[in-house]
């Protein structure tokens, strides 16, 4: 038994560790970063998004390989405006970071329990806020000049999670840089956030084909997130599920379909 219990406390110790060390790691890149010109800046984090672009592809193009299913061929239009997508996210990453340097956005870089808590904060507010942007978008003048743009895609492929209208874009980004400045959230949930926001994004927008080739129906806590199905019935039917992550707010306002 003791024998056990040193054995938990090495490993403990080792992944207190290397936990910190990362932690401070991402803090002094962080720090690493603000002396720099701006232009350099800009350039970093383009390079940033671009590989998010490509890594957000490559998920949708081997879970769909994994399926069997057929990848559907993105136009010019599409990477057209998927590269407009990543420029705007690279200016919002920009200013993101400005607003952490000057003090308006507080980040927790500390070894903390409320890693977990801020996590499930950050996400349930994220997908609460654009499940609002999203219904707002539908029923007001903005889905004609704005949000068309990304219905053209009645059955939604992988670059499609990029093909937004620039203002879509923008949006998107006052909502997560305005939640960033309203709370000190932990480095950690911030980039758990970030990483579930492509690979739920990519999973929502396999295309209806997938559904077709899972039939069953998720159980338990799955049955509450989003996935291929209930994204594409929204492509299909344009005044229900507008969730993203989750199907929780469509439930509370009578939007859910199955």
């Amino acid at each position: 038994m003791f024998a056990c219990l040193e054995f938990f406390m090495y490993v403990s110790i080792i992944l207190y560790h290397h936990i910190t060390q990362s932690l401070a790691t991402m803090q002094t890149l962080l720090e690493h970063l603000a002396p720099l010109p701006i232009a350099l800046q800009l350039l970093l984090f383009f390079v940033e998004n671009v590989l998010v672009l490509a890594g957000a592809l490559l998920l949708g193009h081997l879970l769909l390989v994994k399926q069997g299913i057929p990848i559907g061929k993105a136009s010019q239009k599409d990477m057209r405006i998927a590269s407009i997508t990543v420029l705007l996210n690279t200016l919002i990453t920009q200013a993101g970071f400005m607003l952490w340097q000057y003090g308006y956005i507080q980040i927790d870089f500390s070894f903390s329990y409320t890693f977990f808590i801020d996590t499930l904060i950050v996400f349930f507010a994220m997908d609460f806020f654009m499940f609002l942007f999203h219904w707002g978008v539908h029923f007001t003048f903005l889905y004609k000049y704005v949000h068309t743009l990304h219905h053209e895609a009645v059955h939604p492929k992988p670059v499609d999670l990029f093909v937004l209208h620039p203002l879509e874009t923008m949006g998107f980004g006052v909502i997560w840089l305005g939640l960033l400045s309203l709370y000190t959230f932990h480095i950690g949930a911030i980039v758990v956030f970030l990483t579930l926001n492509v690979v739920l994004g990519i999973i929502s927008h396999l295309g209806t084909n997938l559904q077709e080739s899972t039939p069953q129906r998720s159980k338990g806590v799955l049955q509450y997130f989003g996935n291929a199905r209930f994204h594409h019935q929204h492509h299909l039917n344009e005044q229900v599920n507008f969730g993203f992550f989750t199907n929780i707010w469509d439930r509370v306002f009578s939007t859910y379909v199955r």
